[in-house]
């Protein structure tokens, strides 16, 4: 495997886009952002119009990591590239940016960080459709991500069935009394060298190189999500348990329990019934349980009355890193699936 970058089949188009949506978002972090478009073999040439994917990076990741070459694999940008070149039919894939000063959106909106749901939908889907040979209509359109993006992918369809009829997750966020319960015990030890502050941590993460002490990833997550999920309105993140016993605050919770995938699905059952193709897979040893998860999630989905033939669901050996293997995977699956 050679360690610089390859040729594509297809093109990849970077562009940037102003999100009126995302202007004085309360992190202040910027409204002009990156959008990646991917168009397939033989789209320059022709006329045809392509079903479109959009990718969602998980949590700390942000556009150009899809780039990222490490030693022995290619990145997806090129991986998805071969599943077109190697016959797949052909595909516009959207490679979104979501990044915040916490590190990740969610993908959802939040006076904690903006409006990116609303950014997602209502103007990145709109512009690609005005500016490439999309189908646009939700038949034709999927939405794939790993774990935050993972849950991204999960939500979205059940949100705005109108704009997404098909959805992968690789371990995806799930089943949250095991996906984040077990890191709010690690966070509350961790809080005690800092007053049981996480904004006392947060000054000295950044005042730091980041992610140089040992308590500084569960803590960003903690502080994310929560960012996410349970902020005031004035865009204080809330923790859903107190920083001092561990012991859960209820309603705070229940805020973050009321975006479990698992648990949204019976809330939305007309939106997952009318979905077209859902890939679901996690590693068998994944470190969040999100294997558990993805089971919980495909009971849901069964349970709701989607038909087996419109699931795939796989756990494989593995834990939660190094499954970017499995992306083109799902990929070429949702191709061959989408309204052409």
């Amino acid at each position: 495997m050679l360690p610089w970058e390859g040729s594509l089949a297809g093109r990849l188009d970077r562009h940037t886009v102003v999100s009126e949506l995302l202007r004085d978002n309360v992190l202040g972090d910027p409204f002009e952002r990156p959008l990646w478009v991917y168009a397939p073999p033989g789209y320059s040439e022709g006329s045809e119009r392509y079903p479109a994917v959009y990718v969602i990076q998980g949590y700390t990741g942000h556009l150009s990591m899809w780039a990222n070459r490490t030693p022995f694999r290619q990145p997806f940008i090129e991986t998805a590239d071969a599943v077109f070149a190697n016959g797949a039919p052909g595909c516009i894939v959207v490679y979104v940016d979501a990044w915040t000063t916490y590190g990740g959106s969610q993908f959802v909106d939040s006076p904690g960080t903006g409006r990116y749901h609303s950014y997602l939908c209502d103007e990145i889907v709109p512009w690609v459709d005005a500016h490439y040979r999309t189908i646009p209509s939700r038949d034709s359109r999927a939405i794939s991500g790993k774990s935050s993006g993972g849950f991204g992918a999960m939500i979205t369809p059940m949100l705005r069935p109108d704009l997404f009829g098909a959805l992968a997750t690789h371990a995806g966020d799930s089943l949250y009394e095991l996906c984040y319960v077990p890191d709010f015990g690690k966070a509350v030890r961790a809080l005690r060298s800092y007053d049981h502050d996480i904004r006392t941590w947060w000054a000295d993460f950044q005042s730091r190189p980041a992610f140089t002490r040992p308590e500084d990833m569960d803590l960003i997550g903690t502080l994310g999500v929560a960012a996410c999920f349970s902020a005031l309105e004035d865009g204080t993140p809330e923790l859903p348990f107190d920083p001092v016993t561990g012991v859960l605050r209820p309603d705070v919770w229940q805020r973050w329990l009321d975006w479990d995938p698992v648990r949204m699905v019976p809330r939305f059952s007309d939106a997952v019934r009318s979905l077209r193709a859902v890939w679901i897979d996690a590693g068998r040893t994944d470190e969040y349980f999100l294997d558990l998860g993805a089971s919980a999630f495909r009971a849901e989905l069964s349970h709701a009355g989607v038909p087996d033939e419109r699931v795939h669901f796989e756990l494989f050996d593995a834990g939660h890193g190094g499954i970017d293997y499995r992306y083109p995977l799902s990929l070429g699956w949702l191709a061959e699936r989408l309204a052409r």
